[in-house]
């Protein structure tokens, strides 16, 4: 067979448009992931980074919260946060046009309390985009006995971006949130859940995800994350 520029453009085109993984979702493998819901990102008018996306899907994602828990899924909640300092950020932000306002918050970031996060689930504070970076949540994931995450937050096409690609590396199945997910500039939504579709999750709707999330009877919380192929 030839393979031909607009044949090769054209497959590109339907998996970024609307390809699918194939790998199932079952709730007794999966963990949610809240990404960074915080009051400056998420509380209307309080900063400079603030998120309307974000608040406008807070009810949606709350939904499925609740329905995560009612499923037995863990959900983590993370919260892009000062810590040590600032000595173990990369330094490289201080250059970016992100952090051009000058604003800094008035004390420890925490979850927007219209959330409503729980006091037994686990709060982790990160310093940088990815989830993974600098923080214990491989650790917690492979202690639950869980090998697929479903990422949702904001923002879009960075903490969650850059969190679902950490976990493609590590080995981990990925969901992506397409309506629980949201970006400062609306336009950037849909070019990062194109990537994301074509090479690094599965992207669902909340309503999606809460239909394949029924109660699995066969892994254990504690069992061991299987290995994983790159495929």
């Amino acid at each position: 067979m030839t393979y031909t520029e607009e044949w090769v453009a054209a497959r590109a085109r339907a998996a970024y448009e609307g390809g699918r993984a194939s790998f199932p979702v079952r709730a007794g493998r999966s963990a949610l992931l809240v990404i960074d819901m915080q009051d400056e990102f998420v509380r209307p008018e309080w900063s400079p980074y603030w998120v309307p996306a974000a608040t406008r899907m807070a009810p949606r994602l709350r939904r499925l919260v609740r329905h995560c828990r009612d499923a037995g899924v863990p959900v983590i909640w993370t919260i892009f946060d000062d810590t040590h300092l600032g000595l173990d950020r990369p330094h490289a932000l201080r250059y970016l046009p992100h952090d051009d306002t000058g604003w800094r918050r008035p004390g420890p970031a925490d979850v927007w309390a219209e959330m409503g996060r729980r006091d037994d689930e686990v709060l982790i504070r990160k310093p940088s985009y990815g989830a993974f970076y600098d923080t214990p949540l491989d650790t917690i994931l492979r202690n639950l006995g869980r090998d697929t995450v479903i990422v949702t937050g904001t923002l879009t096409n960075y903490c969650c971006g850059t969190t679902a690609r950490q976990a493609y590396e590590r080995g981990y199945r990925v969901v992506f949130g397409a309506d629980v997910t949201a970006t400062d500039d609306e336009s950037r939504q849909e070019p990062e859940l194109a990537v994301l579709r074509k090479g690094f999750a599965l992207v669902l709707t909340a309503e999606e995800i809460a239909a394949r999330l029924t109660p699995d009877r066969t892994a254990p919380a504690g069992a061991p994350v299987e290995a994983r192929r790159a495929g």
